[in-house]
């Protein structure tokens, strides 16, 4: 009977429609209107696969697997971070890192690693419990930073927003962020500001990352589907992220990746 269970599962994914699970209000990324870069990379997959995009939208927090990707309403989750459980991942289409956002003409500009003496009297931004608050806090940068929410429905309240707008009015000196979030909204919507992909941080935990696909636990047909997708069109799918400012590393996550 499990086994039987077990073989039924790859019967979930639609042959009519690449199904995206998507939140509709995590600008660079995913936005409900098409414009963010994994929304080009779905309609990029899509065009591959002769089917139509169809999403089911949902805000990135809690209950987000378990109401669409394990209720069957979608297939597919476009950027999930490598070796979580909730969902089984493809391999890999980027690398990336945190990045420093810092004032375009401001004194930290050069700053490009959390261990230089300048960061010692800076107003730092920092998302609450993400990776770069561990070496804060080794670096003794702790006593004046300003945190920001790791989970929050963007549609009510952007916490990336929230701490550029906050550097740029001089709240804070320096921003620590997630570059796929970062580099784009730099890029797009801020030009005085600038931000540094942190390259030299040796000791854990790693702040560079790679970002795979999500489909359903059992569904290896669908995965291996996905993989040849995704290196057949790796260059284009490159080519999406540098035109939206996204910073890609190369596999090992230590420098920038070469354009091929």
């Amino acid at each position: 009977m499990a086994a039987t269970a077990q073989a039924q599962v790859p019967d979930l994914v639609s042959e009519t429609a690449f199904r995206v699970c998507s939140d509709p209000a995590a600008y660079p990324a995913s936005v409900e209107d098409g414009t963010g870069y994994e929304n080009r990379i779905a309609e990029l997959l899509a065009e591959a696969l002769g089917r139509p995009v169809e999403y089911t939208w949902y805000p990135m927090s809690t209950g987000f697997i378990r109401n669409t990707l394990a209720a069957a309403e979608c297939d597919v989750v476009i950027g999930y971070a490598q070796g979580d459980e909730l969902v089984l991942n493809t391999n890999h289409w980027m690398t990336s890192t945190h990045v420093l956002v810092t004032r375009r003409d401001g004194p930290l500009a050069e700053v490009d690693t959390l261990a230089d003496p300048k960061l010692q009297e800076a107003r730092i931004g920092v998302i609450a419990g993400s990776p770069p608050a561990s070496h804060l806090a080794r670096e003794g940068l702790l006593d004046d930073i300003r945190s920001y929410e790791l989970f929050a429905d963007r549609r009510h309240n952007s916490p990336p927003d929230e701490m550029l707008a906050d550097l740029e009015a001089g709240e804070i000196d320096l921003a620590v962020m997630w570059g796929p979030i970062a580099g784009p909204m730099v890029k797009q919507r801020h030009p005085d500001l600038v931000a540094t992909p942190l390259l030299r941080e040796e000791l854990p935990p790693r702040l560079s990352y790679r970002i795979t696909m999500g489909v359903r636990q059992g569904e290896d047909a669908w995965k291996r589907e996905l993989n040849s997708l995704i290196r057949r069109n790796q260059d284009r799918i490159d080519a999406i992220l540098r035109e939206a400012g996204v910073p890609i590393l190369n596999d090992m996550g230590t420098e920038l990746k070469a354009e091929g």
